[in-house]
C-alpha cells in the first residue's frame, strides 16, 4: 500500500496525475522512449515472433477441421485491413485535420472469438495443448488429431483457468472446451452477462466475483495452481500471451505492402491501441517495431476511470501500483479495459517502445461507434472504438513537430479489438445510446 505521502510525492513530480486523480482526459507522451539503437535487450526478440507464428501454421490442418468457418483462409485466423475514408472525413469537421490514410485493423472481424484476444489466447492455450501432447506421445505430424476422441478423453484429463472481463475469457473458453480441456474463466463484475452465457453455453464453468479484474485474477491464480493437473493463463505476466499478440504485427505488414503503403523515414505509420492491462497493444507494439523500428509510432489509450498502465508508467511502479491507490474508481463500461493494475511482463517492454497514451471518457466511446456506424457500416464494441480520436489527440500535441514527421504521407491504423460476437440487443442499445448524445450536438 501507498501512503498519502507517497501519493503526493507523485503528484508533485508528475503534475499530469493531478488531473487523472480528476479523471479529466489527458495526452501524455513518453520521455523515455528509446530509438531502436537504444533499445534495451529483451527477453523475447523477432525470432520468438517468426517461431510463434509456426504454431499458428502448424495448428491450421486443426482450425478448419475444428471450425469450418476458417476453411476459406486454410485455417489461418487473420481479420481486415479496412480503410475508413468516409470515417476520416466526418473526423475532419473537427480541427486539427487528420492528413494521410486512416485504417481499420479489424480484430471485431477474427474468426471463432471476435476479438484480438484471439490472437494472445488462442496462442497461449495452443501452445500448453502442443507441450502436453508431445509429452505424452500422442502428436505425430496431423495437427486434426487435435479434433479426435482420444485427444479430447486426454485433455478433459487436465483444466485450465484464466481471470478475464470479458474478451480474455471467451476466447480462452472457446478454444479450451475446444481441444477438450476443464476451463473455468474467473470473471470480475465488470464482465457483460451475455459473455457469461456464451461461455456457460460453450460448457464453461464461469466464477462471478464482486469485485474488479485484481480481485478475479488474483483468485483465479491461487485457484488454479492449487491443482496440479490446472494451468493459468496469467494476463498479468505470460509471455506466450505476449508472442500471440506480437504474431499480427507480422501479419498486418504482410497487408500494408500487398497495398503498397510505404513505411519508412519520410512515411510515418501510426497504430492506436485499446488497453486494458497490456498485453495485446504491447505484444502488437513490440512486433511492429521489431519491423519498422524508428518509423512506427504506437500509442495506447484508456477509459479516464481506469488508467492502470498511464499511472504505472507516469509513477515508474509499473504493475506494483494501482489507480485505487491514487482514489480511482476503476469503473468503466469500456470492460475490456476495465483493471487497476497493468502487466508487469508488458508494461516493463512497452515503457520503452510507445509514443504515447491519452486517455478518453466513456461516453465518447459510444459517440464514435454511432458515428463509425453511420459513416462505415461498421459495428465494434465500446471500447474498440478508442483508438479513432488518437490522429486527432497526437496532431493536438507537438510530436510530430518535435520528430520532424511529415504527416501528409502519414498512415494511421486502429486497432479495432472486438465486436463480432456482441447480441443484437446489446448493439442496438449500444448504438442509440451513442445517438442520443451525437444527435444533440
Amino acid at each position: 500500500m501507498y501512503s498519502e505521502k507517497d501519493i503526493a510525492s507523485f503528484v508533485y513530480k508528475e503534475p499530469l496525475l493531478d488531473k487523472i486523480i480528476g479523471l479529466k482526459p489527458v495526452t501524455w507522451i513518453n520521455p523515455n522512449r528509446k530509438t531502436m539503437l537504444e533499445m534495451p535487450d529483451f527477453s523475447i526478440s523477432m525470432k520468438d515472433i517468426l517461431e510463434s507464428e509456426g504454431l499458428w501454421e502448424r495448428f491450421a490442418p486443426f482450425f478448419m477441421e475444428a471450425f469450418p468457418e476458417t476453411k476459406n483462409t486454410q485455417g489461418i485466423l487473420e481479420s481486415p485491413l479496412k480503410e475508413i475514408s468516409s470515417m476520416r472525413n466526418f473526423l475532419n469537421k473537427q480541427n486539427p485535420k487528420i492528413e494521410g490514410r486512416l485504417f481499420l485493423k479489424c480484430d471485431n472481424k477474427l474468426p471463432i472469438a471476435g476479438s484480438i484476444k484471439a490472437r494472445g489466447g488462442f496462442f497461449e492455450v495452443l501452445s500448453h495443448a502442443e507441450k502436453l501432447a508431445l509429452k505424452a506421445g500422442l502428436l505425430k505430424d496431423d495437427y486434426r488429431a487435435f479434433t479426435s476422441s482420444e485427444f479430447k478423453e486426454f485433455f478433459n484429463k487436465h483444466k485450465i483457468g484464466v481471470g478475464s472481463t470479458g474478451n480474455l475469457g471467451l476466447s480462452i473458453g472457446i478454444i479450451s472446451a475446444a481441444i477438450g480441456f476443464q476451463v473455468t474463466v474467473y470473471m470480475s463484475a465488470d464482465a457483460k452477462p451475455w459473455k457469461k452465457d456464451l461461455l456457460r453455453e460453450k460448457g464453461v464453468r464461469v466464477v462471478e466475483f464482486s469485485g474488479d479484474f485484481s480481485e478475479a485474477i488474483l483468485a483465479g491464480r491461487e485457484q488454479t495452481k492449487k491443482d496440479p493437473t490446472a494451468y493459468f493463463v496469467d494476463d498479468e505476466n505470460s509471455n506466450d500471451l505476449f508472442l500471440g499478440y506480437s504474431v499480427g504485427a507480422l501479419r498486418i505488414a504482410r497487408q500494408l505492402e500487398a497495398d503498397n503503403i510505404q513505411v519508412d523515414a519520410q512515411h510515418p505509420l501510426f497504430v492506436y491501441s485499446p488497453c486494458g492491462v497490456g498485453g495485446s497493444p504491447g505484444g502488437t507494439a513490440f512486433g511492429l517495431k521489431q519491423i519498422y523500428g524508428d518509423h512506427v509510432h504506437c500509442f495506447f489509450v484508456e477509459p479516464t476511470h481506469s488508467p492502470a498502465v498511464l499511472v504505472g508508467l507516469l509513477t515508474g511502479e509499473n504493475s506494483k501500483i494501482s489507480v485505487q491507490d491514487f482514489g480511482i474508481d476503476n469503473k468503466t463500461e469500456a470492460d475490456g479495459l476495465a483493471v487497476g493494475r497493468p502487466s508487469s511482463f508488458a508494461t516493463s517492454i512497452s515503457s520503452h517502445l510507445i509514443s504515447g497514451l491519452y486517455t478518453m471518457e466513456d461516453q465518447t466511446l459510444y459517440n464514435l461507434l454511432t458515428q463509425l456506424m453511420d459513416t462505415e457500416n461498421v459495428f465494434l464494441e465500446p471500447s474498440a472504438t478508442a483508438g479513432l480520436i488518437g490522429p486527432h489527440r497526437v496532431l493536438s500535441t507537438d510530436y510530430a513537430k518535435i520528430n520532424n514527421l511529415n504527416m501528409k504521407n502519414a498512415t494511421h491504423i486502429v486497432w479495432a479489438t472486438g465486436g463480432n460476437l456482441v447480441p443484437e440487443i446489446e448493439r442496438k442499445e449500444f448504438y442509440e445510446r451513442g445517438l442520443a448524445t451525437v444527435g444533440n450536438k
